[in-house]
């Protein structure tokens, strides 16, 4: 009893830090429901990478829904909506959406867009792994030379691809080399810079923040680096207290033509290159071919 209400009591902070920094409506903002107010549980890409900073504003605009934001690992935000403590998920682990489905916590799980995961690493590359095909082969040369690799060891969807390329290359990381810090993509990669070290970003969060950071793209392109988002409104067969017009509403709004042009251009301007690849109405089995 101690433990789950000390777990309650951690979910109830974060709820209240982000409401904290939530973006209050515009005078602008249409009538909402009755519930104007939406938790949203969220990888923390989608934050440190800006792109909520867009979004938020102008479904808050449009809707008059006040947004609580919670940015955790893919992990946590889908255990806070099995437990009836977010409204709706933007969360990239597909095989983890689809076993949260499966099992009936959520109602609804949309498309949202896709980018990629690199691995980056500093300059002089110490384990050699620049311009390697795969990622799984990088795994397997920073290991062997022990190299410094920093994990963010949170459960995140980052964290299921990382251990699922340390599968693929036959290595159960461990040992001095071998870092983890519980932490988000964006304080992962600032470790990382400062340990002259190794990690996998997704491509968004890094090119965001790679004016502060001491470390370049080694590996990219590879097919499994593939990384996908999807929008999940949790079940209110689950959890009736679920604001569900408030979650439809805020899927609507991702998968809407307008929303998925400003991902599409989202970045262009300070990067060169889109973040982010609009994605709503397509087959996920099709992306990345």
């Amino acid at each position: 009893m101690i433990k789950k209400f000390i777990s309650v009591l951690l979910i109830l902070m974060m709820v209240y830090a982000a409401g904290c920094n939530a973006v209050v409506p515009t005078e602008a903002a249409a009538p909402a429901t009755e519930n104007s107010e939406l938790i949203l549980a969220t990888t923390t890409s989608t934050r440190d990478s800006g792109l909520l900073d867009t979004l938020l504003p102008m479904f808050q605009e449009q809707t008059g829904y006040q947004v609580k934001m919670v940015a955790v690992g893919t992990g946590q935000a889908l255990q806070m909506g099995q437990e009836g403590n977010a409204d709706v998920l933007l969360v990239h682990a597909p095989a983890s959406e689809k076993e949260f489905m499966q099992n009936g916590f959520g109602q609804r799980r949309d498309l949202v867009m896709h980018n990629d995961f690199v691995m980056v690493g500093p300059v002089d590359d110490p384990a050699g792994i620049k311009g390697l095909a795969t990622a799984a082969e990088a795994m397997a040369k920073i290991a062997s030379s022990k190299a410094v690799f920093v994990s963010r060891g949170d459960d995140s969807g980052t964290h299921k691809m990382e251990l699922n390329l340390w599968n693929k290359a036959g290595v159960e990381p461990a040992g001095q080399w071998y870092l983890e810090t519980g932490q988000g993509m964006g304080e992962t990669l600032r470790v990382a810079s400062e340990k002259i070290g190794y990690t996998i970003t997704d491509r968004a969060t890094y090119l965001a923040q790679r004016d502060t950071l001491e470390l370049e793209i080694l590996v990219e392109g590879d097919a499994s680096l593939l990384n996908i988002y999807s929008v999940i409104v949790v079940n209110t067969e689950k959890w009736p207290e679920i604001n569900e017009d408030g979650a439809n509403a805020f899927a609507d709004f991702l998968t809407a033509e307008d929303t998925q042009k400003a991902i599409a251009e989202f970045g262009v301007k300070d990067f060169g290159q889109p973040l982010f690849f609009p994605d709503a109405g397509k087959d996920e089995a099709s992306l990345g071919q």
